[in-house]
């Protein structure tokens, strides 16, 4: 069922969109802007035809500079399960249709995994991550070679309006796509191909104020975050002869700098700015776990890496997972030697 934007698909996607009534749309845990953007973009549309029976579902919340996305496409309508867990299993369970987006399946979606796998509801896949779990899907639009699930929505939403014009679909979808877009590609940095390019071309055509959006990801951070980067990178950033770099951030350490989440988002991607350093591995503290975030240079897996040593995966130059303690380590103070000798027998390096 995966593969490209065939007029087959689009054909069912039509039918089904049509045929629902009450639609949950949901996605991965911890959301970023890829997440945020198409979640946000797919509402709005289900809410512009009139199917007011739409709803946001994310499992936790989102960083603070996202704000701007939910508030233009689908204010009131996001439901969080971290917070409001019987309003969002009640609607998942009442939904005639699911719409899954930016993630390879519903195992990324912590305490509402059952309900969704269970759900009567006919779902839909929409997503760019590698192993997509099909088995669960109805209908699945998979595609690696795609900067972000917002590109591979945009195209999406184009042909079901039988148009190449951006101008078509509202300026709030527009702007919710490319924020997804330019986040998931670290503004143009990664993960670009020819069609990434076509997609903010169409979009500037179509009056998009890029600048703006800029404005509202990189330009309302607070001064904690930048202290806190400049805390880390002086004294946390660690350079291994093997050619990778770590850095790992403690609960005490998050909190004497009050960071809210997402306000560490991009500092993994530092380290590759140095010449020596392939392979950059951030790793932050939760509770009985470390978040990893994995970020290579071209000819370094990433993702490889991130599905051998942290539960985890993405994609070939951006992965993430967890590391456990109890469980992967004995406990938190051991995540530095354990990330030397990982590291040291994925390079196959011999100190």
């Amino acid at each position: 069922m995966t593969g490209t934007v065939t007029a087959d698909k689009i054909i069912r996607l039509g039918k089904m969109l049509e045929d629902s009534g009450r639609v949950a749309v949901v996605t991965h845990t911890r959301p970023d802007g890829d997440a945020i953007g198409s979640s946000a973009a797919m509402v709005y549309r289900l809410v512009c035809e009139g199917r007011r029976d739409a709803r946001l579902i994310i499992p936790n919340g989102m960083p603070d500079f996202l704000g701007f996305i939910t508030r233009e496409c689908c204010p009131g309508l996001v439901i969080r399960y971290d917070t409001d867990p019987e309003e969002a299993l009640r609607w998942i369970a009442d939904c005639d249709l699911v719409i899954c987006l930016d993630a390879s399946g519903f195992d990324r979606m912590e305490g509402m995994q059952a309900a969704l796998e269970e759900a009567k509801a006919r779902k839909i896949l929409i997503d760019h991550h590698i192993g997509p779990r099909e088995e669960f899907f109805d209908l699945v639009f998979s595609e690696t070679e795609t900067s972000s699930t917002c590109e591979l929505l945009f195209r999406i939403m184009l042909a079901l309006e039988g148009t190449d014009d951006a101008g078509r679909l509202p300026m709030p979808v527009l702007r919710a796509l490319l924020a997804g877009m330019t986040t998931d590609t670290n503004n143009f940095a990664n993960s670009v191909f020819p069609g990434t390019f076509g997609m903010a071309s169409k979009m500037l055509e179509a009056g998009v104020d890029r600048d703006g959006i800029l404005s509202e990801i990189y330009d309302h951070c607070r001064e904690n975050r930048l202290r806190m980067m400049g805390y880390v990178l002086k004294d946390k950033l660690r350079i291994l002869p093997n050619g990778a770099s770590y850095i790992v951030v403690r609960a005490e350490e998050l909190a004497e700098y009050d960071i809210r989440e997402g306000e560490m988002e991009g500092i993994v991607n530092m380290p590759l700015t140095l010449d020596k350093v392939r392979l950059s591995i951030f790793l932050k503290e939760d509770s009985g776990f470390f978040r990893v975030s994995l970020r290579s240079k071209r000819g370094t897996s990433a993702f490889r890496l991130a599905e051998r040593y942290f539960h985890g995966g993405g994609h070939e130059q951006a992965s993430g997972g967890r590391l456990y303690f109890p469980g992967d380590i004995a406990d938190r103070s051991q995540a530095e030697a354990f990330l030397e000798r990982v590291t040291d027998e994925y390079f196959g390096f011999e100190r």
